[in-house]
């Protein structure tokens, strides 16, 4: 079993302790493990005016469903002074966190995959508008960033990416309706939006390619009297594949990827068209200036080269498989070329509103 299985193992625990509140709020959360800690610069480690800038700094409060958060945090205060208390959880947890606490934020930054979330912020008001680093964006990079700023693009995936055995299937499905066809019949697996970050984009790519939303309640009211079988996120789905209870699983083409690192019956095909997931970083809008300041800081550092490093090799079986948004850093080599899969962009601001209400339509019509 690979880490992110065992990442997602342990934020399921997080997830369904939260199960109560992401009524309140349904929406998704990526894999990586379920924990909240403090990192800070020792004087040992840091610079004398590193060590300065610290003594004055207040904890940078970071949400965060990246598998290399961890390890991001730890870097950052090395190289910066500035302490990080870090709540690493699934998404749908952290957005609810967010939503219960927005007349008193607990928050400072919110680093999660999919602009809809953060559309969705944005429509209330909860984010710092026009916020942009110094950095050259590559046309991934330019692409993801919003009009109003109020988000940053840190790195691209896939939705659409089906993960197969290939033992057991030797002529994949290439289109998602011929996952419809009875030869599939109990056969595929996906994950749960409320719980998986990655799974709304999913959904909401579907239903932007079929043409509405109807169109894509009816294609996954199919799926379902397909027998289609839903898991809470990428590694639960995965592991499913895996076992042999499913042969055919929709996810996230990073977690896709990483599987095939240690299973090497997997097989992978890229649904046409895959939805470009971009991941992204808010902050706060109603955080102190001094607080803003070190977020600020913070993705200045995540997209500098020696962030960079850090998100490719922080989770190198899981969300280090991205494609960079900014000039001077290629994919990991594992990574197929964009040229040879074809893509659609989702527009955030005409699917993030949806969000809550199709993922509550998802949970109550497809999952149970």
């Amino acid at each position: 079993m690979n880490s992110t299985f065992r990442r997602t193992r342990v934020r399921l625990l997080a997830g369904l302790s939260g199960a109560v509140a992401l009524s309140v709020l349904a929406v998704a959360g990526c894999s990586s493990s379920s924990s909240s800690s403090t990192s800070a610069a020792s004087a040992s480690s840091a610079s004398p005016a590193s060590a300065t800038s610290s003594s004055a700094a207040v904890p940078l409060v970071v949400y965060s469903a990246q598998g290399y958060d961890s390890a991001m945090t730890k870097a950052f205060t090395k190289a910066t002074g500035i302490p990080v208390s870090l709540d690493d959880n699934s998404t749908g947890p952290l957005l609810t966190q967010i939503e219960a606490s927005k007349n008193n934020p607990k928050w400072g930054l919110l680093w999660v995959d999919g602009p809809t979330a953060f559309a969705g912020l944005d429509t209330q008001g909860l984010l710092l508008k026009g916020y942009e680093p110094s950095v050259t964006w590559n046309s991934l990079g330019s692409q993801s960033v919003p009009t109003d700023k109020s988000y940053t693009p840190t790195g691209v995936t896939l939705e659409g990416i089906l993960a197969y055995n290939k033992a057991k299937v030797p002529n994949p499905p290439s289109t998602y309706q011929q996952l419809e066809s009875s030869t599939w019949k109990g056969q595929v697996g996906m994950d749960d939006p409320s719980q998986s970050g990655p799974t709304y984009p999913l959904i909401a790519g579907v239903m932007n390619y079929l043409g509405s939303v109807s169109a894509g309640e009816k294609y996954f009211t199919a799926l379902k009297s397909n027998g289609l079988i839903i898991h809470p996120t990428n590694g639960p789905t995965l592991q499913a594949l895996t076992s042999g209870q499913i042969n055919l699983a929709l996810v996230q083409s990073s977690a896709a990827i990483g599987a095939t690192f240690t299973d090497k019956n997997i097989g992978l095909k890229y649904l046409s068209p895959s939805t470009l997931l971009p991941s992204a970083i808010g902050i706060d809008a109603k955080a102190s200036p001094q607080v803003q300041a070190e977020a600020e800081k913070f993705i200045t550092f995540v997209l500098s080269p020696a962030g960079q490093k850090v998100m490719q090799s922080g989770d190198p079986t899981g969300d280090s498989l991205y494609y960079p948004v900014v000039t001077g850093v290629n994919p990991l080599p594992a990574l197929p070329s964009l040229a040879s899969v074809k893509t659609q962009t989702i527009n955030p601001y005409t699917w993030g509103p949806q969000e809550t209400t199709i993922n509550n339509w998802f949970d109550s019509s497809i999952v149970r």
